[in-house]
C-alpha cells in the first residue's frame, strides 16, 4: 500500500464549470496496485496555488506519491511543470520521457507535453496530461514500475537489479 495525492490543475474545474474526470480516474487506476488516495484537490492554473498544495501533500501529509493532471501543455496558463520544478529536490526525467515516447506512437501531439517528474523528500511527484485519455495512457506506462520506485524511495526495497524486483 502507498498513499497518494491527486491534484487537478484546471481553472474551469476549480470554478465548477467543468467536471473533473481525470482526477478520479487516477485514483481508480492506482487503487488496483495498492494506491490509496488520501488527498484530492482541484486548483486553478496558478503557480503559487499548485506549489502550496504540493508542499502540503509532501511536507504535512507525507504522501508517497502525488499525481498532477492538467497544465502540462503550451497554453500561457499551463504552469504545472514550472510549479513542480520549484517544489522538487531531485528530477526523475525517465518517467515523463517514457510517457512521451509511448504517447508519440499514438499521436505526434505528445511532443508538446512539458510534463516533469521528481522527488521532494520521500514523495514522488508526476505530472500527467489533463485528459482522461492522456491520464490512462500515461499511467499504463508507469504503473509497472511505480510500486518498485515508491518502495525504493521509502526504503522498503533496495535493489533495482535484483531479479525479484525487476
Amino acid at each position: 500500500m502507498f498513499t497518494v495525492g491527486v491534484i487537478t490543475a484546471s481553472d474551469k474545474g476549480f470554478k465548477g464549470e467543468r467536471v473533473d474526470n481525470s482526477g478520479p480516474l487516477i485514483g481508480e487506476i492506482l487503487k488496483d496496485i495498492g494506491g490509496n488516495v488520501v488527498e484530492y484537490a482541484i486548483v486553478p492554473d496558478e503557480k503559487e496555488k499548485l506549489i502550496e498544495k504540493m508542499i502540503y501533500m509532501c511536507d504535512i501529509l507525507n504522501l508517497d506519491l502525488i499525481i498532477t493532471t492538467g497544465g502540462t501543455g503550451l497554453s500561457p496558463r499551463d504552469i504545472t511543470p514550472e510549479a513542480t520544478l520549484e517544489v522538487i529536490d531531485r528530477n526523475v526525467p525517465g518517467i515523463p520521457e517514457a510517457i512521451r515516447m509511448k504517447s508519440l506512437s499514438i499521436t505526434p501531439k505528445a511532443m508538446l507535453s512539458r510534463a516533469v517528474a521528481g522527488i521532494r523528500k520521500q514523495t514522488l511527484i508526476i505530472n500527467l496530461p489533463g485528459s482522461p485519455k492522456g491520464v490512462r495512457e500515461g499511467l499504463e506506462v508507469i504503473v509497472p514500475a511505480l510500486s518498485h520506485g515508491i518502495g525504493i524511495l521509502k526504503g522498503s526495497e533496495t535493489e533495482c537489479g535484483n531479479e525479484k524486483n525487476s
